[in-house]
Protein backbone atom coordinates (compact mmCIF):
# COMPACT_ATOMS: atom_id res chain seq x y z
CA UNK A 1 0.00 0.00 0.00
CA UNK A 2 1.34 3.31 -1.28
CA UNK A 3 1.07 5.99 1.68
CA UNK A 4 2.31 9.62 0.44
CA UNK A 5 0.07 11.18 3.82
CA UNK A 6 1.64 13.44 6.04
CA UNK A 7 -0.05 15.36 8.96
CA UNK A 8 1.29 17.94 11.73
CA UNK A 9 2.13 16.44 14.98
CA UNK A 10 1.04 18.90 17.69
CA UNK A 11 4.27 17.46 19.81
CA UNK A 12 6.93 18.23 17.59
CA UNK A 13 4.82 21.35 15.88
CA UNK A 14 5.34 20.03 12.41
CA UNK A 15 4.27 18.20 9.93
CA UNK A 16 5.33 14.71 9.47
CA UNK A 17 5.27 11.77 7.67
CA UNK A 18 2.34 9.20 8.68
CA UNK A 19 4.75 5.78 9.43
CA UNK A 20 2.25 3.63 12.08
CA UNK A 21 3.85 1.63 14.49
CA UNK A 22 2.78 -1.48 12.46
CA UNK A 23 2.55 -1.46 8.92
CA UNK A 24 -0.93 -0.88 7.58
CA UNK A 25 -2.64 -0.83 10.93
CA UNK A 26 -3.53 2.41 12.55
CA UNK A 27 -4.34 2.89 16.47
CA UNK A 28 -6.57 6.10 16.43
CA UNK A 29 -7.78 7.46 20.52
CA UNK A 30 -10.06 10.18 20.35
CA UNK A 31 -11.37 11.87 23.28
CA UNK A 32 -15.17 11.87 23.53
CA UNK A 33 -18.24 13.42 25.45
CA UNK A 34 -18.99 13.85 29.26
CA UNK A 35 -22.36 12.73 29.31
CA UNK A 36 -23.79 15.29 31.82
CA UNK A 37 -25.66 17.46 29.18
CA UNK A 38 -25.76 17.28 25.45
CA UNK A 39 -22.83 17.94 23.74
CA UNK A 40 -22.44 21.50 21.82
CA UNK A 41 -21.63 22.41 18.50
CA UNK A 42 -18.17 23.48 18.90
CA UNK A 43 -17.70 19.18 20.40
CA UNK A 44 -19.71 18.08 17.16
CA UNK A 45 -16.69 20.00 15.00
CA UNK A 46 -14.33 18.05 16.29
CA UNK A 47 -15.99 14.52 16.14
CA UNK A 48 -17.00 15.31 12.57
CA UNK A 49 -12.86 16.04 11.79
CA UNK A 50 -12.03 13.03 13.61
CA UNK A 51 -14.46 11.04 11.26
CA UNK A 52 -12.82 12.83 8.55
CA UNK A 53 -9.37 11.59 9.46
CA UNK A 54 -10.85 8.06 10.57
CA UNK A 55 -12.89 7.82 7.04
CA UNK A 56 -9.30 8.96 5.00
CA UNK A 57 -7.60 6.53 6.50
CA UNK A 58 -9.65 3.90 6.02
CA UNK A 59 -9.90 4.96 2.17
CA UNK A 60 -6.96 4.74 1.53
CA UNK A 61 -6.31 0.76 2.88
CA UNK A 62 -5.36 1.18 6.44
CA UNK A 63 -7.05 -1.09 8.94
CA UNK A 64 -7.80 0.86 11.82
CA UNK A 65 -8.95 0.33 15.32
CA UNK A 66 -10.81 3.10 16.38
CA UNK A 67 -11.41 4.22 20.31
CA UNK A 68 -13.06 7.06 21.37
CA UNK A 69 -14.38 7.20 25.04
CA UNK A 70 -17.81 8.01 27.10
CA UNK A 71 -16.62 9.73 30.23
CA UNK A 72 -19.41 8.93 32.28
CA UNK A 73 -18.00 8.86 35.94
CA UNK A 74 -18.72 12.27 37.88
CA UNK A 75 -15.40 13.85 39.00
CA UNK A 76 -13.47 16.04 35.99
CA UNK A 77 -11.32 18.83 36.32
CA UNK A 78 -12.58 22.49 35.21
CA UNK A 79 -9.62 25.07 33.76
CA UNK A 80 -9.13 26.11 37.05
CA UNK A 81 -8.06 22.50 38.26
CA UNK A 82 -11.13 22.37 40.62
CA UNK A 83 -12.47 19.10 41.09
CA UNK A 84 -16.24 19.28 40.35
CA UNK A 85 -18.64 16.32 40.06
CA UNK A 86 -20.63 17.54 36.85
CA UNK A 87 -22.71 14.33 36.00
CA UNK A 88 -24.04 14.56 39.80
CA UNK A 89 -24.43 17.92 39.77
CA UNK A 90 -26.53 17.76 36.87
CA UNK A 91 -28.46 14.61 38.17
CA UNK A 92 -29.69 16.51 41.26
CA UNK A 93 -30.58 19.26 38.96
CA UNK A 94 -32.85 17.38 36.96
CA UNK A 95 -33.65 14.77 39.77
CA UNK A 96 -32.18 12.01 38.74
CA UNK A 97 -30.13 9.27 39.40
CA UNK A 98 -26.52 9.38 37.82
CA UNK A 99 -26.77 6.51 35.67
CA UNK A 100 -30.43 8.01 34.27
CA UNK A 101 -28.37 11.55 33.29
CA UNK A 102 -25.69 9.27 31.54
CA UNK A 103 -28.19 7.25 29.56
CA UNK A 104 -30.49 9.93 28.46
CA UNK A 105 -27.09 12.05 27.19
CA UNK A 106 -25.66 8.98 25.53
CA UNK A 107 -28.67 8.15 23.59
CA UNK A 108 -28.41 12.06 22.47
CA UNK A 109 -25.30 11.48 21.43
CA UNK A 110 -25.74 8.46 19.19
CA UNK A 111 -28.64 10.23 17.53
CA UNK A 112 -26.39 13.17 16.76
CA UNK A 113 -23.65 10.61 15.26
CA UNK A 114 -26.38 9.47 13.07
CA UNK A 115 -27.72 12.57 11.83
CA UNK A 116 -24.55 13.76 10.88
CA UNK A 117 -23.49 10.81 9.67
CA UNK A 118 -20.10 9.96 11.86
CA UNK A 119 -18.68 6.37 11.53
CA UNK A 120 -19.15 4.33 14.85
CA UNK A 121 -15.94 3.73 16.38
CA UNK A 122 -14.03 0.10 16.44
CA UNK A 123 -14.58 0.48 20.61
CA UNK A 124 -16.71 3.05 22.72
CA UNK A 125 -15.40 2.24 26.29
CA UNK A 126 -16.95 4.10 29.10
CA UNK A 127 -15.15 5.55 32.24
CA UNK A 128 -16.96 3.61 34.25
CA UNK A 129 -16.73 0.27 33.19
CA UNK A 130 -12.94 0.73 33.54
CA UNK A 131 -12.31 1.24 37.41
CA UNK A 132 -10.52 -1.64 38.06
CA UNK A 133 -7.59 -0.74 35.12
CA UNK A 134 -7.03 2.87 36.46
CA UNK A 135 -6.86 1.92 39.77
CA UNK A 136 -3.91 -0.36 38.77
CA UNK A 137 -1.92 2.35 36.54
CA UNK A 138 -2.41 4.56 39.74
CA UNK A 139 -0.59 1.78 41.65
CA UNK A 140 2.04 1.32 39.24
CA UNK A 141 3.18 5.50 38.80
CA UNK A 142 2.88 5.01 42.77
CA UNK A 143 5.63 2.33 42.61
CA UNK A 144 7.95 4.24 40.35
CA UNK A 145 7.54 7.09 42.39
CA UNK A 146 5.58 9.74 40.86
CA UNK A 147 2.62 9.90 42.54
CA UNK A 148 1.45 10.04 46.54
CA UNK A 149 -1.25 9.14 49.19
CA UNK A 150 -2.96 11.75 51.66
CA UNK A 151 -6.23 11.49 53.04
CA UNK A 152 -7.76 8.68 51.06
CA UNK A 153 -7.32 11.42 47.55
CA UNK A 154 -3.82 10.36 45.30
CA UNK A 155 -1.92 13.24 43.83
CA UNK A 156 0.64 12.93 40.88
CA UNK A 157 4.20 14.30 42.07
CA UNK A 158 4.37 16.70 38.81
CA UNK A 159 7.67 18.36 40.49
CA UNK A 160 9.24 14.90 41.24
CA UNK A 161 8.19 13.73 37.48
CA UNK A 162 9.66 17.11 36.01
CA UNK A 163 13.08 15.82 37.09
CA UNK A 164 13.14 12.98 34.95
CA UNK A 165 10.82 14.07 32.34
CA UNK A 166 9.62 17.30 30.52
CA UNK A 167 6.27 17.92 32.04
CA UNK A 168 4.62 20.75 29.46
CA UNK A 169 6.56 18.76 26.44
CA UNK A 170 2.51 19.10 24.15
CA UNK A 171 1.32 22.48 25.49
CA UNK A 172 5.10 24.07 25.86
CA UNK A 173 3.82 25.12 29.14
CA UNK A 174 6.70 26.14 31.96
CA UNK A 175 6.03 25.09 35.63
CA UNK A 176 6.94 28.63 36.89
CA UNK A 177 4.46 29.77 34.31
CA UNK A 178 1.69 27.87 35.55
CA UNK A 179 2.03 29.12 39.17
CA UNK A 180 1.46 32.46 38.17
CA UNK A 181 -2.10 31.23 37.13
CA UNK A 182 -2.86 29.45 39.96
CA UNK A 183 -5.49 30.80 42.07
CA UNK A 184 -7.03 29.18 45.69
CA UNK A 185 -7.84 25.61 44.91
CA UNK A 186 -9.83 23.25 47.01
CA UNK A 187 -7.75 20.69 48.19
CA UNK A 188 -5.05 22.52 47.42
CA UNK A 189 -3.27 21.89 51.21
CA UNK A 190 -3.02 18.57 50.66
CA UNK A 191 -0.51 18.57 47.40
CA UNK A 192 2.58 18.98 47.64
CA UNK A 193 3.40 20.86 44.57
CA UNK A 194 0.75 23.65 43.12
CA UNK A 195 1.23 21.72 40.07
CA UNK A 196 -0.14 18.26 41.25
CA UNK A 197 -2.95 16.52 39.99
CA UNK A 198 -5.74 14.37 41.39
CA UNK A 199 -5.52 10.53 40.10
CA UNK A 200 -8.09 9.27 43.00
CA UNK A 201 -10.23 11.48 44.85
CA UNK A 202 -11.63 10.77 48.31
CA UNK A 203 -15.23 10.51 48.00
CA UNK A 204 -17.32 13.72 50.01
CA UNK A 205 -20.86 12.43 51.38
CA UNK A 206 -22.66 13.89 48.86
CA UNK A 207 -20.82 11.96 46.08
CA UNK A 208 -23.59 9.87 43.72
CA UNK A 209 -20.74 7.52 42.28
CA UNK A 210 -18.25 6.20 44.74
CA UNK A 211 -15.84 2.98 43.81
CA UNK A 212 -13.67 1.08 46.65
CA UNK A 213 -9.73 1.51 46.35
CA UNK A 214 -6.38 0.31 48.24
CA UNK A 215 -7.30 4.21 49.53
CA UNK A 216 -10.65 4.28 50.23
CA UNK A 217 -14.02 5.08 48.67
CA UNK A 218 -13.76 7.84 45.97
CA UNK A 219 -13.52 8.41 42.19
CA UNK A 220 -11.09 8.27 39.54
CA UNK A 221 -9.46 11.86 38.48
CA UNK A 222 -10.17 13.07 35.19
CA UNK A 223 -7.23 12.49 32.72
CA UNK A 224 -6.61 8.90 34.24
CA UNK A 225 -9.96 7.72 32.45
CA UNK A 226 -8.30 7.95 29.09
CA UNK A 227 -4.62 6.49 29.88
CA UNK A 228 -6.49 3.84 30.87
CA UNK A 229 -9.00 3.15 28.40
CA UNK A 230 -6.69 4.00 25.44
CA UNK A 231 -3.44 1.84 26.94
CA UNK A 232 -6.29 -0.92 27.12
CA UNK A 233 -7.13 -1.06 24.12
CA UNK A 234 -4.66 0.28 21.64
CA UNK A 235 -1.64 -1.06 24.12
CA UNK A 236 1.09 1.16 25.88
CA UNK A 237 1.90 3.13 22.84
CA UNK A 238 -0.51 3.27 19.66
CA UNK A 239 -0.39 5.58 16.81
CA UNK A 240 -2.57 8.75 16.91
CA UNK A 241 -4.37 10.47 19.85
CA UNK A 242 -6.86 13.12 19.24
CA UNK A 243 -9.25 15.97 20.69
CA UNK A 244 -9.96 19.24 20.49
CA UNK A 245 -7.26 21.98 21.10
CA UNK A 246 -8.95 22.50 24.81
CA UNK A 247 -7.76 19.43 25.40
CA UNK A 248 -4.33 20.13 25.00
CA UNK A 249 -3.92 21.22 28.37
CA UNK A 250 -3.91 19.99 31.20
CA UNK A 251 -6.03 16.86 30.00
CA UNK A 252 -3.46 15.49 27.20
CA UNK A 253 -0.18 17.44 28.32
CA UNK A 254 -1.42 14.74 32.09
CA UNK A 255 -2.07 11.79 29.81
CA UNK A 256 1.50 11.71 28.63
CA UNK A 257 2.70 12.20 32.50
CA UNK A 258 0.65 9.44 33.45
CA UNK A 259 1.72 7.21 30.61
CA UNK A 260 5.76 7.80 30.92
CA UNK A 261 5.08 7.96 34.82
CA UNK A 262 3.65 4.08 34.74
CA UNK A 263 4.63 2.84 31.21
CA UNK A 264 7.77 4.95 30.95
CA UNK A 265 6.76 5.90 27.36
CA UNK A 266 4.50 8.78 25.59
CA UNK A 267 0.99 7.38 24.68
CA UNK A 268 0.84 7.99 21.01
CA UNK A 269 3.30 8.65 18.29
CA UNK A 270 1.33 11.39 16.89
CA UNK A 271 -0.91 13.79 18.29
CA UNK A 272 -3.79 15.75 16.50
CA UNK A 273 -5.91 18.62 17.80
CA UNK A 274 -8.57 20.06 15.99
CA UNK A 275 -9.21 23.89 16.51
CA UNK A 276 -12.76 26.06 17.70
CA UNK A 277 -15.74 26.67 16.28
CA UNK A 278 -16.51 30.33 16.02
CA UNK A 279 -20.15 31.92 15.59
CA UNK A 280 -21.35 34.89 13.38
CA UNK A 281 -17.38 35.82 14.28
CA UNK A 282 -17.10 35.32 18.00
CA UNK A 283 -16.09 32.42 20.40
CA UNK A 284 -19.47 30.46 20.62
CA UNK A 285 -20.51 31.11 24.30
CA UNK A 286 -23.87 31.51 26.16
CA UNK A 287 -22.36 34.66 27.17
CA UNK A 288 -22.38 36.09 23.88
CA UNK A 289 -25.33 34.69 22.61
CA UNK A 290 -23.93 32.63 19.92
CA UNK A 291 -24.44 29.13 21.85
CA UNK A 292 -26.67 26.07 20.16
CA UNK A 293 -26.97 22.91 19.70
CA UNK A 294 -26.28 20.31 17.05
CA UNK A 295 -29.90 19.63 16.90
CA UNK A 296 -30.94 22.83 17.08
CA UNK A 297 -29.74 23.93 14.28
CA UNK A 298 -31.30 20.99 11.74
CA UNK A 299 -35.05 22.10 13.72
CA UNK A 300 -34.65 25.52 12.54
CA UNK A 301 -35.24 25.92 16.53
CA UNK A 302 -32.19 28.04 17.38
CA UNK A 303 -32.84 31.98 16.83
CA UNK A 304 -29.15 32.38 15.53
CA UNK A 305 -30.16 31.44 11.91
CA UNK A 306 -33.37 32.14 10.00
CA UNK A 307 -34.06 28.11 8.57
CA UNK A 308 -33.37 24.88 9.18
CA UNK A 309 -30.19 23.46 8.05
CA UNK A 310 -30.10 20.00 6.76
CA UNK A 311 -26.70 18.09 8.35
CA UNK A 312 -24.76 17.28 5.34
CA UNK A 313 -24.77 21.11 4.73
CA UNK A 314 -23.79 21.87 8.24
CA UNK A 315 -21.24 19.04 7.78
CA UNK A 316 -20.27 20.22 4.17
CA UNK A 317 -19.96 23.73 5.70
CA UNK A 318 -17.22 22.64 8.78
CA UNK A 319 -15.03 21.05 5.66
CA UNK A 320 -14.97 24.57 4.76
CA UNK A 321 -12.25 24.83 7.24
CA UNK A 322 -8.94 22.54 7.45
CA UNK A 323 -9.30 21.39 10.70
CA UNK A 324 -6.40 22.49 12.83
CA UNK A 325 -8.15 26.01 11.46
CA UNK A 326 -10.69 28.08 13.34
CA UNK A 327 -14.28 27.99 11.61
CA UNK A 328 -16.60 31.46 11.67
CA UNK A 329 -20.29 29.18 11.34
CA UNK A 330 -22.68 32.16 10.08
CA UNK A 331 -25.65 32.52 7.92
CA UNK A 332 -23.78 33.38 4.72
CA UNK A 333 -21.64 30.43 4.88
CA UNK A 334 -24.28 27.95 5.89
CA UNK A 335 -26.32 29.66 2.72
CA UNK A 336 -22.90 29.50 0.68
CA UNK A 337 -22.57 25.56 1.65
CA UNK A 338 -26.05 24.85 0.63
CA UNK A 339 -25.33 25.86 -3.00
CA UNK A 340 -22.27 24.53 -3.02
CA UNK A 341 -23.55 21.07 -1.87
CA UNK A 342 -26.08 21.12 -4.80
CA UNK A 343 -23.80 22.05 -7.27
CA UNK A 344 -21.70 18.86 -6.10
CA UNK A 345 -24.84 16.83 -6.60
CA UNK A 346 -25.83 18.04 -9.68
CA UNK A 347 -22.21 17.26 -11.38
CA UNK A 348 -22.73 14.11 -10.28
CA UNK A 349 -26.70 13.60 -11.92
CA UNK A 350 -24.76 15.01 -15.19
CA UNK A 351 -22.13 12.60 -15.27
CA UNK A 352 -25.12 9.89 -16.07
CA UNK A 353 -25.95 12.00 -18.79
CA UNK A 354 -22.65 13.51 -20.72
CA UNK A 355 -21.31 12.59 -24.43
CA UNK A 356 -18.59 10.30 -24.48
CA UNK A 357 -15.79 11.31 -27.03
CA UNK A 358 -12.81 8.75 -28.34
CA UNK A 359 -10.30 11.29 -26.38
CA UNK A 360 -10.31 13.23 -23.57
CA UNK A 361 -9.16 16.95 -23.20
CA UNK A 362 -8.16 16.74 -20.03
CA UNK A 363 -6.09 14.54 -18.21
CA UNK A 364 -8.39 12.63 -15.81
CA UNK A 365 -6.04 11.04 -13.84
CA UNK A 366 -3.73 13.99 -12.99
CA UNK A 367 -7.56 15.31 -11.39
CA UNK A 368 -8.23 12.26 -9.22
CA UNK A 369 -4.34 12.89 -8.24
CA UNK A 370 -5.32 16.29 -6.89
CA UNK A 371 -7.85 14.89 -4.52
CA UNK A 372 -5.37 12.59 -2.85
CA UNK A 373 -2.94 15.22 -2.87
CA UNK A 374 -5.33 17.32 -0.75
CA UNK A 375 -6.15 15.04 1.97
CA UNK A 376 -2.52 13.51 2.29
CA UNK A 377 -1.38 17.12 3.03
CA UNK A 378 -2.77 16.83 6.57
CA UNK A 379 -6.07 15.74 5.57
CA UNK A 380 -6.86 19.16 3.82
CA UNK A 381 -10.78 18.97 3.29
CA UNK A 382 -10.82 22.46 1.92
CA UNK A 383 -8.32 22.05 -0.77
CA UNK A 384 -9.83 18.80 -1.57
CA UNK A 385 -13.56 20.34 -2.01
CA UNK A 386 -11.57 23.13 -4.21
CA UNK A 387 -10.52 20.57 -6.56
CA UNK A 388 -13.37 18.60 -6.52
CA UNK A 389 -15.00 21.84 -7.76
CA UNK A 390 -12.11 22.22 -10.19
CA UNK A 391 -13.46 18.95 -12.00
CA UNK A 392 -17.10 20.24 -11.71
CA UNK A 393 -15.74 22.94 -14.15
CA UNK A 394 -14.68 20.39 -16.38
CA UNK A 395 -17.50 18.70 -16.55
CA UNK A 396 -19.92 21.41 -16.85
CA UNK A 397 -17.56 22.17 -19.85
CA UNK A 398 -18.11 18.45 -21.36
CA UNK A 399 -22.02 19.02 -20.56
CA UNK A 400 -21.45 22.62 -22.67
CA UNK A 401 -19.69 21.03 -25.32
CA UNK A 402 -16.37 22.78 -24.64
CA UNK A 403 -14.24 19.38 -23.64
CA UNK A 404 -14.62 16.12 -24.21
CA UNK A 405 -13.90 12.64 -22.37
CA UNK A 406 -13.79 9.37 -23.32
CA UNK A 407 -16.01 6.50 -21.45
CA UNK A 408 -13.13 5.26 -19.55
CA UNK A 409 -12.13 8.42 -18.15
CA UNK A 410 -15.71 9.58 -17.46
CA UNK A 411 -16.14 6.01 -15.32
CA UNK A 412 -13.17 6.76 -13.50
CA UNK A 413 -13.86 10.11 -12.80
CA UNK A 414 -17.75 9.32 -11.48
CA UNK A 415 -16.09 6.90 -9.67
CA UNK A 416 -13.63 8.39 -7.62
CA UNK A 417 -16.01 11.92 -7.01
CA UNK A 418 -18.01 9.79 -5.54
CA UNK A 419 -15.87 7.98 -3.11
CA UNK A 420 -14.22 10.74 -2.04
CA UNK A 421 -17.59 12.97 -1.58
CA UNK A 422 -19.94 10.05 0.27
CA UNK A 423 -16.42 8.14 1.66
CA UNK A 424 -13.74 10.70 2.87
CA UNK A 425 -16.41 13.85 3.23
CA UNK A 426 -19.25 12.02 4.57
CA UNK A 427 -21.26 13.46 2.60
CA UNK A 428 -24.99 11.38 2.00
CA UNK A 429 -25.98 10.87 -1.54
CA UNK A 430 -29.73 9.74 -1.36
CA UNK A 431 -30.59 12.36 -3.41
CA UNK A 432 -29.03 10.85 -6.22
CA UNK A 433 -31.02 7.91 -5.62
CA UNK A 434 -34.16 9.46 -5.40
CA UNK A 435 -33.21 11.00 -8.75
CA UNK A 436 -33.23 7.47 -10.24
CA UNK A 437 -36.61 7.30 -8.98
CA UNK A 438 -37.81 10.59 -10.05
CA UNK A 439 -36.26 10.13 -13.35
CA UNK A 440 -39.26 8.35 -15.53
CA UNK A 441 -41.54 11.37 -13.95
CA UNK A 442 -38.73 14.27 -14.63
CA UNK A 443 -38.92 12.77 -18.43
CA UNK A 444 -42.49 12.93 -18.93
CA UNK A 445 -42.32 16.54 -17.31
CA UNK A 446 -39.67 17.55 -19.81
CA UNK A 447 -41.54 16.29 -22.71
CA UNK A 448 -44.18 18.08 -21.89
CA UNK A 449 -42.48 21.14 -21.31
CA UNK A 450 -40.80 20.91 -24.74
CA UNK A 451 -44.07 20.41 -26.59
CA UNK A 452 -45.21 23.72 -24.85
CA UNK A 453 -42.15 25.30 -25.99
CA UNK A 454 -42.83 23.55 -29.97
CA UNK A 455 -45.99 25.43 -29.67
CA UNK A 456 -44.92 28.70 -28.24
CA UNK A 457 -46.93 28.48 -25.06
CA UNK A 458 -44.26 30.27 -23.12
CA UNK A 459 -46.45 30.68 -20.28
CA UNK A 460 -47.08 26.80 -19.73
CA UNK A 461 -43.28 26.25 -20.01
CA UNK A 462 -42.33 28.82 -17.62
CA UNK A 463 -45.08 27.25 -15.34
CA UNK A 464 -43.63 23.91 -15.13
CA UNK A 465 -39.80 25.36 -14.91
CA UNK A 466 -41.06 27.94 -11.93
CA UNK A 467 -43.02 25.13 -10.31
CA UNK A 468 -40.17 22.75 -10.07
CA UNK A 469 -37.91 25.23 -9.49
CA UNK A 470 -39.71 25.97 -6.15
CA UNK A 471 -39.47 21.90 -5.51
CA UNK A 472 -36.16 22.69 -5.68
CA UNK A 473 -35.78 20.66 -8.97
CA UNK A 474 -33.70 22.85 -11.57
CA UNK A 475 -33.96 22.47 -15.21
CA UNK A 476 -30.99 23.45 -17.28
CA UNK A 477 -31.73 23.93 -21.11
CA UNK A 478 -28.34 22.81 -23.13
CA UNK A 479 -27.67 22.50 -26.99
CA UNK A 480 -28.08 18.39 -26.36
CA UNK A 481 -32.06 18.94 -24.39
CA UNK A 482 -32.40 19.89 -21.14
CA UNK A 483 -31.33 18.46 -18.04
CA UNK A 484 -32.80 18.43 -14.69
CA UNK A 485 -30.86 18.38 -10.71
Amino acid sequence: MKNDLVLFNSITGQKEKFEPIYEGRVGMYVCGPTLYSEPHMGNMRTFINFDLIYRYLLFIGFKVKYVRNITDAGHITNSLGVMEDSIGKAARLEQMQSLEIVYKYNVKFQELQRLYNLLAPNIEPTATGHIQEQIEIIEKIIENGFAYEVNGSVYFDTKKYNESHPYGILSGRKIEELEEETRTLNAQEEKRFFADFALWKKAHPEDMQIWRSPWGDGNPGWHIECTAMSTKYLGKQFDIHGGGMDLKFPHHEDEIAQSCGSFGCNPAKYWLHANMLNVNGQKMSKSFGNYFLPKEIIDGTTELFDKPYQPDVIRFCMMQAHYRSTLDLTQDSLNAAEKGLHRLQESLSLLDNLTVSSTSSFDVNLVISSFYDAMNDDFNAPMLIANLFEAVRKINLINDGKASITQEDLLLLKDKMIAFISEVLGLRLENNNQNSKLGPVMDLVIELRQLARMNKDWATSDKIRDGLAGAGIILKDGKDGTTWS
